[in-house]
């Protein structure tokens, strides 16, 4: 046998290994499909859903092993073929016979085909990269064939239509999408690792080496999408991602790469580093076929014709995409439509391109467009919007370069902003899209339509009104959050005071000889009486130089008494001094049996004086304390340099009411990479909180200075407030889950990717 059959030889067992292990599987993945829907019928339901899941249940008992069957006979049919029936089906394209829509059918079978083969390589990319190198070895090829049994999106249209040919529906299928595509994902990379061990066993490149497929633009600094994570040296991000793949090199290594790449999309700290990955993936797949598309060292201007396509296109959409807010008789187009017009635009403006750079750029914004329609979470007035932002974004990548070389530029973070408002755990509710935020949304896209020459300027601009609107939105429009964010802003700003009189009391008793009982009720617990009475009344009102007075009252009680008369005038002053102590301990929260302990201190602290234990005060000390406390505003340090921190405060859980909870332990203790993802966090964005026996949707509503509180709300109003240290905490214990664990841009990069990686021709068509 020559070598070259030999070869060929080795690359079909490793196929037929990788599909014997895929079935293999499928009993115990079929198995788990119906325990799930075993669970499914015990949880209540309306009923229509509860005869769904009957129904489904029936259907998987009676065709469950002819599913699997059919599994099986659509692997081993693709892997005899050279053009496969198997291959991912493709949307009708418009082509010579006219415009046509797509059948809805068709439509929703490729949104779920993707959808399976998008949660296998987010799971087994990296052991699918590595079987695919050595493949394309053996074989003497560049790549593998876009029909090819391996590919995921192969796999994912078998099982699909071995669904349906077993008696199930695609509503079934989306009833159980989550276990499907976890055991799918489970399955296909051990068996994605099972065929790379083997290959190394045979010696087929037991080490990969992806150097030679990264490219850098002269002068470009590559490190700049990783410039975030985890104060990385920038320096370091090209070689974070040839390690990867370094590290990936033997089929028993690549295994636990897998799982740490998986594991980085749930880790907030490494997720820009993750996402910067996906980039780099997707700049070296596509300059595989066109070099030029990652230089990103000049801009490029659009070429005319491809330029008058745009704005031919983008006239076409705003006429088309219209709401009721504009129109009284808009008639609604469903998402159907919208993903096959879509498919029309990107026909006739790669036939207006000029160069393959451009058809490229299309075809990757086309996809990532088609990812963001087709999320389910995003409410259907609002998608609407986010389809019109497909033109101007256009323009954008193809313009500049960079837009796909970094996470941060300003179209990639407004659309992302925008997702992350309205990508609640509930589309249909109109907390998640109020009428003022969908308002700021379509003025937003407006305001982009309307400059379509000003490239990333425009998409900067309306990214820092839309901030400012977050702001004003929470704290004055969304009947969630409003209440809690000003009783949070009454927290923070007595919280700052109380550390500002803290420091400025400790400055003014530095030389004063007080007993240490005494300095410790005035830093610890006056200081707290002081703040919250100049929050509630002002720092000028009689109420708070009641209590400033009350202080210098203190001091001047707990210093010696030699004589008759100062004793005498110390009992005097005393009934009214305690009315007042025990009136702001009660102001700043505090229970009687609190109050009663420090009373009962300072008690101590005058009978020491009227033995003349304690040191003697003179009255000019007093009359100069005195002075200084009316005027202490005027001394008080910038706000923006005080840091909160739990250890200064006296009990932050001490403000807690009916309108707003907060939270004083619980989580574990946080490294400093989830304290820096905590600081990272922005208003607007979704999560799931388990505190109190609640597992429940948040949507962060508001920060303080330098992000040392944070307050988030449930749809139904209950505000909880964390402390920096506190929410890190429940970050690490994952007592405090993000809604998404990547952006809406990065999703949509990853699902153009594993296209891309299934077919790569789309490029070039």
């Amino acid at each position: 046998m020559n070598a070259t059959a030999a070869s060929g030889h080795l690359a079909a067992q490793a196929r037929r290994l990788y599909a014997d292990q895929v079935i293999a599987a499928l009993p115990a993945l079929a198995g788990s499909v119906l325990e799930t829907i075993r669970a499914l019928l015990d949880k209540p339901a309306v009923p229509a859903v509860v005869l769904m899941r009957r129904d489904l249940f029936k259907a998987m008992e009676r065709g469950g092993a002819i599913w699997q069957r059919g599994v099986a006979d659509g692997l081993y049919k693709a892997m005899g073929q050279t053009v496969a029936a198997a291959r991912a089906a493709d949307l009708p394209l418009p082509g010579a016979g006219g415009l046509s829509l797509v059948d809805d059918d068709t439509i929703e079978r490729e949104i779920l085909t993707s959808r399976l083969a998008l949660a296998v390589m987010d799971r087994a990319s990296w052991e699918f990269s590595d079987l695919r190198s050595r493949l394309s070895s053996l074989e003497r090829r560049n790549e593998l064939d876009a029909n090819d049994p391996v590919r995921a999106h192969v796999l994912a249209r078998i099982a699909l239509e071995a669904w349906r040919g077993a008696g199930m529906s695609l509503d079934g299928w989306r009833e159980l999408q989550s276990v499907l595509h976890e055991e799918f994902a489970h399955a296909v990379e051990e068996a994605y690792h099972e065929a790379n061990r083997w290959l190394v066993e045979q010696r087929v490149m037991p080490e990969i080496d992806l150097r030679p497929l990264i490219r850098r633009s002269r002068g470009v600094n590559t490190g700049g999408m990783f410039s975030g994570a985890l104060g990385a040296n920038p320096g370091d991000a090209a070689s974070t991602s040839v390690r990867g793949g370094l590290t990936g090199g033997s089929g028993g290594a690549t295994r636990g790469v897998g799982e740490e790449t998986r594991l980085m999309t749930r880790a907030g700290p490494l997720r820009r580093e993750n996402a910067g990955e996906i980039l780099s993936r997707l700049n070296r797949l596509v300059g595989r076929q066109m070099p030029g598309f990652g230089d990103t060292a000049h801009l490029k201007p659009v070429s005319p014709a491809l330029a008058e396509a745009i704005n031919s296109a983008q006239v076409n959409v705003q006429q088309r995409l219209v709401t009721r807010t504009d129109r009284p008789d808009a008639q609604p187009i469903s998402t159907p439509q919208m993903l096959a017009e879509l498919q029309q635009r990107k026909q006739a403006l790669k036939q207006a391109a000029t160069t393959p750079v451009e058809r490229a750029t299309i075809e990757i914004v086309a996809m990532m467009f088609q990812s963001i329609l087709t999320e389910d979470r995003i409410p259907a007035t609002i998608r609407v919007w986010f389809a019109r932002l497909q033109m101007p974004t256009l323009r954008v990548a193809v313009s500049e370069p960079d837009f796909f070389a970094t996470i941060d530029h300003p179209a990639r973070r407004l659309i992302d902003r925008m997702g992350a408002c309205v990508m609640g755990f509930d589309s249909s509710s109109s907390q998640n899209s109020g009428e003022a935020l969908s308002k700021e949304i379509k003025r937003v896209v407006q305001v982009v339509e309307a400059y379509p020459d000003t490239g990333r300027r425009v998409f900067q601009t309306v990214l820092v009104e839309f901030e400012k609107f977050l702001q004003h939105y929470f704290k004055n429009e969304n009947e969630a959050s409003r209440k809690g964010v000003s009783l949070a802003q009454q927290i923070e700003q007595r919280e700052t005071l109380a550390i500002q009189y803290t420091i400025e009391l400790r400055k003014m008793l530095n030389e004063v000889p007080v007993q240490d009982e005494v300095r410790q009720f005035l830093f610890q617990v006056w200081a707290d009486v002081l703040a919250t009475t100049a929050v509630r009344y002002g720092a000028q009102a009689d109420q708070t130089k009641a209590m400033k007075k009350a202080a210098t009252e203190v001091i001047w009680s707990a210093g010696a008494k030699v004589t008759r008369e100062e004793r005498a005038e110390v009992l005097r002053r005393l009934p009214p001094l305690l009315k007042t102590l025990r009136d702001g301990m009660a102001s700043a929260g505090m229970s009687p049996e609190k109050q009663d302990e420090h009373i009962q201190t300072l008690n101590n602290s005058l009978a020491a004086a009227f033995t003349a234990k304690a040191a003697v005060i003179s009255s000019e000390r007093i009359d100069d304390l005195t002075e200084r406390l009316e005027s202490l505003e005027e001394l008080l340090p910038d706000a923006d340099n005080v840091q909160i921190d739990e250890s200064l405060v006296l009990d932050l859980s001490g403000h807690e009411s009916s309108e707003i909870e907060v939270v004083g332990e619980g989580g574990s203790m946080p490294t400093p990479a989830m304290v820096a993802w905590a600081r990272e966090l922005q208003v607007g964005s979704w999560f799931m909180l388990d505190y109190r026996n609640r597992n429940e949707p948040v949507q962060l509503a508001w920060q303080g200075l330098r992000k040392q509180l944070s307050l988030f709300a449930t749809p139904q109003g209950r505000c909880v407030l964390f402390h920096q240290q506190r929410l890190a905490a429940f970050l690490q214990a994952g007592l405090l889950l993000p809604a998404q664990e990547e952006s809406l841009t990065v999703r949509a990069t990853r699902t153009a990717l594993a296209k891309l990686d299934a077919d790569p021709s789309r490029l070039l068509n």
